[in-house]
């Protein structure tokens, strides 16, 4: 009896560490980079993540907080759009960046998620007039550093 009752807790110590070893190479994959303090909008704060794929395509995933309303930064301008600076040098629209509350908080919060086949140096965010724009307006919202992805 004593020894089922061994075997059984070496197999689940075995066990647990096959799992963790499993676990570190998908997490440490993963690249977050905090974007720079604003001067546009002091309050905002995120980061994004990047890691790449089992097809070599880059996930990018954005999360900010406390973003003000787009009209209260830029009256003339409707809407947060995210670029991606690729290491080509050039700029990518990869969407739409929606900032809400939640019904027991007032913060304001927003996240995408998208995909590029390009790599990316740099992401950051602008106010524009609407979400199809080709080229990115001159206010910046916020930004990140450049950065390496591998």
């Amino acid at each position: 009896m004593k020894t089922q009752k061994k075997n059984k807790a070496v197999k689940s110590i075995i066990l647990a560490v096959f799992a963790v070893m499993m676990i570190i190479p998908f997490t440490s994959c993963t690249k977050k980079i905090s974007f720079v303090n604003s001067t546009v909008v002091p309050g905002a704060d995120g980061y994004i993540k990047v890691k790449k794929d089992k097809n070599k395509n880059y996930i990018i995933q954005v999360e900010v907080t406390d973003l003000a309303d787009v009209e209260r930064v830029q009256a003339s301008k409707t809407t947060y759009v995210v670029w991606m600076e690729s290491d080509e040098g050039n700029a990518e629209n990869l969407g739409q960046l929606i900032s809400s509350t939640s019904m027991f908080s007032k913060r304001h919060k927003a996240s995408m998620e998208t995909a590029s086949s390009y790599k990316p140096v740099r992401i950051f965010i602008t106010t524009e007039e609407g979400i199809n724009t080709q080229s990115p307006g001159r206010q910046v919202v916020l930004t990140t550093e450049y950065f390496e992805v591998k």
